[in-house]
């Protein structure tokens, strides 16, 4: 269910965040308007969350680093909002399992597939955590691009230019492994980046 802080802020977030950026939305007609699916996007910076989430008219449960939960206020905010953290670098099944409950109730579950900044240097190679929880329930990926976070607020207030892409959903194929739908969702979201962002998936192989 929607908090009383989020339902509150969100409408607010709305109006008040054209003021600090300027965001070019495609492909957000791939998004389902209803039933569970993985949102998977680059990830740039810690602002990342935020045109995701005030562009798309779907309420995201993000999975966010244990560190950005770590100071209370901001663990009580981000919980509000339906983000719970996750301990990178080892077996969460914490944050696994809550991430299946997500899906289970239809939701929408964001992930940043690469596990970490980017800082606009380019992909990254993927964790198959997305994947593995997209064959177990069975349910799609929406793959996502989104450049220019990094210089939000820089140069206020003027606006920044943020883009934010959305490609086709991917359907887990039958006996699929984790690393092959983690392949295809990575070079899916490198298409939609501009050539000097796609980092470790800059060469497509033949067939995928």
């Amino acid at each position: 269910r929607s908090t009383l802080l989020r339902s509150f802020l969100t409408p607010v977030g709305r109006r008040l965040f054209p003021l600090i950026a300027q965001v070019e939305l495609q492909g957000v007609e791939n998004l389902p308007v209803e039933g569970a699916v993985i949102l998977a996007c680059n990830h740039m910076t810690n602002f990342d969350v935020l045109p995701i989430q005030l562009s798309l008219p779907r309420p995201i449960f993000f999975m966010g680093k244990a560190e950005l939960f770590q100071n209370p206020i901001l663990d009580f905010g981000f919980r509000q909002f339906g983000a719970f953290p996750v301990y990178r670098g080892q077996q969460d099944e914490w944050a696994m399992h809550h991430a299946r409950l997500v899906l289970e109730q239809g939701q929408v579950l964001g992930m940043f597939p690469e596990g970490r900044r980017s800082r606009e240097k380019g992909l990254s190679p993927a964790k198959t955590g997305t994947a593995r929880l997209a064959i177990g329930a069975r349910r799609p990926i929406l793959p996502g691009a989104l450049v220019g976070t990094r210089q939000m607020l820089k140069h206020f207030p003027r606006r920044t230019d943020v883009s934010l892409k959305f490609g086709e959903l991917i359907w887990p194929e039958p006996n699929e492994t984790a690393l092959s739908l983690t392949d295809r969702l990575m070079f899916a979201i490198s298409e939609l980046l501009p050539p000097e962002l796609h980092g470790a998936y800059s060469i497509h192989p033949a067939g995928l």
